[in-house]
């Protein structure tokens, strides 16, 4: 049986995980509805974010984010900074998936590569955790 600090922790990180990647998948589908930022002027970027936040995509996409830091904040407050920061690269595989998925994003065999070596590279820092 699984001891409850151990469920929270897991817990804690598919939220991190998920919700922060998913946030992040979120807010870059309002963003290419909102199109490509071209001027950076003050005035011009509040016209960008005042279109932004008129995209439902985008408040799904804070709402997701502000989830997943909550979840950090907790899941910091009960473990090592040097555990939690790695695992939660995971994320980078929740988005290489999303993007393909959920965005029609291609994704290069090279990145895929990449992706499997960051997870390849989790897997040994929880392995050495206890």
């Amino acid at each position: 049986m699984m001891e409850p600090r151990f469920m929270k922790e897991v817990i804690f990180y598919l939220l991190i995980i998920g919700a922060g990647t998913g946030g992040e998948l979120c807010v870059s589908r309002a963003m290419k509805v909102v199109g490509e930022v071209k001027d950076f002027r003050p005035a011009a970027l509040l016209g960008v974010a005042s279109r932004a936040l008129r995209v439902p995509w985008m408040w799904l996409g804070l709402s997701l984010m502000g989830t997943a830091f909550f979840a950090l904040l907790a899941v910091l407050s009960i473990e090592n900074v040097s555990l939690v920061v790695p695992v939660t690269a995971l994320s980078y595989a929740g988005g290489a998936l999303g993007g393909r998925f959920f965005l029609g994003e291609q994704v290069t065999r090279r990145r895929w590569t990449g992706v499997l070596l960051v997870c390849v590279g989790v897997a040994l820092v929880i392995m050495g955790r206890r």
